[in-house]
């Protein structure tokens, strides 16, 4: 127990200083604190210049919540839990492996150092893309889990920030699971993490804002605005009633497995979910909400 103490307060301390320098060391290439801020910035100046809903305000409706829920999520949210959480579940799988005489190291199917680097990071592009495609179809198919998720599904009006709303349960679940398969193939190593993680987070960004593009042909590969706002619609048909387009980066997977839904143009569909008019409206509740509804 004192070993995961150590190891939960050593990640606390670990990322206290990374936080910190984030917010000094504003030149280095992979600083998410400023990356962050350009990318919401520049996909917000496309919304204005290029509003698909022409008559949505520039300030939407929850514009500075979802705001607030960018930076908890993305920054705060990793010091107060998932870090510390993160390093201890593996430590702790580390441990029941070693009681069988196990190592994470028996079960790498290869490992991606022996690959071209492009190539490496491609496959674990690839790999991460989908089993968080799984994860999130679990979001909407375990009533526990749906209880955590319908804080993302409680935006009524699309735009770049609504994609980081999220109950902090969320990345409990995804970062537990893509551990699996991050476990059995070695040779990943930070900056392949924060290469594929940013690249999500600007595809999630366009996903999300009030743009009108499907990027024609690619379509069929990248997830995009027409596609996703489908994801939100509050009436789908009975045979979708666990959601559609459930794609992170790549719609690749929704059309592969059959769950792509665009039966037409979606820019003024209504948002949401069933009874989303009694869902909490402010940040506390939303947090609260799932932790004390019976999935």
């Amino acid at each position: 127990m004192e070993k995961y103490l150590d190891i939960i307060l050593n990640s606390y301390s670990g990322y206290w200083r990374y936080l910190k320098n984030e917010l000094i060391d504003i030149y280095h290439w992979d600083n998410y604190f400023y990356g962050l801020i350009g990318l919401s910035l520049l996909v917000w100046g496309l919304e204005i210049l290029f509003p698909w809903r022409k008559n949505q305000p520039v300030f939407r409706k929850d514009f500075w919540l979802d705001t607030f829920y960018m930076f908890f999520n993305f920054f705060l949210l990793n010091l107060i839990v998932l870090i510390a959480l993160s390093n201890t579940a593996a430590e702790i799988f580390n441990d029941i492996l070693g009681f069988s005489g196990l190592h994470v190291s028996n079960f790498e199917l290869f490992d991606i150092d022996v690959l071209p680097r492009w190539l490496g990071l491609f496959i674990f592009f690839l790999i991460s893309d989908f089993v968080q495609w799984n994860t999130h179809r679990l979001l909407h198919r375990v009533p526990m889990l749906w209880n955590f998720h319908k804080v993302h599904h409680s935006v009524k009006e699309m735009g770049f920030a609504a994609h980081l709303r999220y109950h902090w349960m969320e990345p409990v679940v995804y970062n537990s699971l893509l551990y699996i398969p991050i476990a059995i193939i070695g040779g990943f190593d930070a900056q392949d993490v924060a290469i594929v993680h940013f690249f999500a987070i600007a595809i999630g960004h366009l996903n999300h804002a009030n743009l009108g593009w499907d990027y024609g042909k690619l379509k069929y590969i990248f997830n995009n605005p027409k596609m996703h706002i489908w994801h939100h619609a509050k009436e789908l048909p009975e045979h979708t009633k666990y959601g559609v387009n459930y794609g992170i980066t790549l719609s690749t997977w929704d059309y592969i497995f059959r769950t792509d839904h665009i039966p037409s143009d979606g820019r003024d569909i209504e948002l949401g979910f069933d009874e989303d008019e009694n869902f909490p409206k402010d940040f506390l509740r939303q947090s609260i909400y799932p932790l004390k509804t019976k999935g």
